[in-house]
C-alpha cells in the first residue's frame, strides 16, 4: 500500500474513531498531497512526491513551533506538535546523527572536498545516499561543520 492509499485509510480510521484532531491534520495532508497532484498534472504523482510533501510540512510545523515557543504560545505549540507526531508517522524512518555522519565522511571523502565552496556538491550527494531518512539541516550543519 502506498503512502497516498495509507493516508486514505486513516482518515477512514480516524473518522470511525472520533478523533477530531488526528483526522484534521491527516485530512490536511489529504489535500496538500491533492495540490501537488494537480501541480504536477498531467504527470501522475510519485511515492517521492508524496515523501517530499510531507518533509515539508513536517519542516513547516518544526518552524512553526520554535516561532510559538518564543512567542509563549503554548496551546499552540502542543497542537503543532501533535500535528508533527501525526506526520511523521508517514515518513521513512530516520538516520541516526552518527549514521548520517559517516556517510557525510564517506562522500567528502570520495569528492576530495576541503572547502565550503564544495559544501553544495557533498550535501547533494548525501542527500542521495539518504533518500529521505535524513533531515536536510543535520546533514547541511554536519557538512558544514567538516568542511570549516
Amino acid at each position: 500500500m502506498g503512502l497516498r492509499e495509507k493516508v486514505l485509510e486513516d482518515i477512514k480510521h480516524a473518522m470511525k474513531n472520533k478523533e477530531a484532531d488526528r483526522l484534521s491534520a491527516i485530512r490536511f495532508l489529504q489535500a496538500a498531497i491533492k495540490n501537488k497532484e494537480i501541480e504536477l498534472r498531467p504527470n501522475a504523482i510519485a511515492e517521492d512526491d508524496v515523501i517530499g510533501v510531507i518533509k515539508k510540512l513536517a519542516k513547516q510545523r518544526r518552524d512553526s513551533i520554535v516561532e510559538f515557543e518564543k512567542a509563549g504560545r503554548n496551546d499552540l505549540v502542543d497542537k503543532e506538535k501533535f500535528e508533527l507526531g501525526v506526520l511523521e508517522n508517514y515518513l521513512p524512518a530516520q538516520m541516526s546523527p552518527d549514521q548520517v555522519a559517516k556517510i557525510v565522511d564517506e562522500v567528502i571523502k570520495a569528492q576530495g572536498a576541503t572547502s565550503m565552496k564544495q559544501m553544495g556538491g557533498v550535501i547533494k550527494e548525501v542527500m542521495a545516499k539518504t533518500a529521505g531518512q535524513a533531515d536536510g539541516k543535520v546533514i547541511s550543519d554536519l557538512v558544514k561543520s567538516k568542511l570549516q
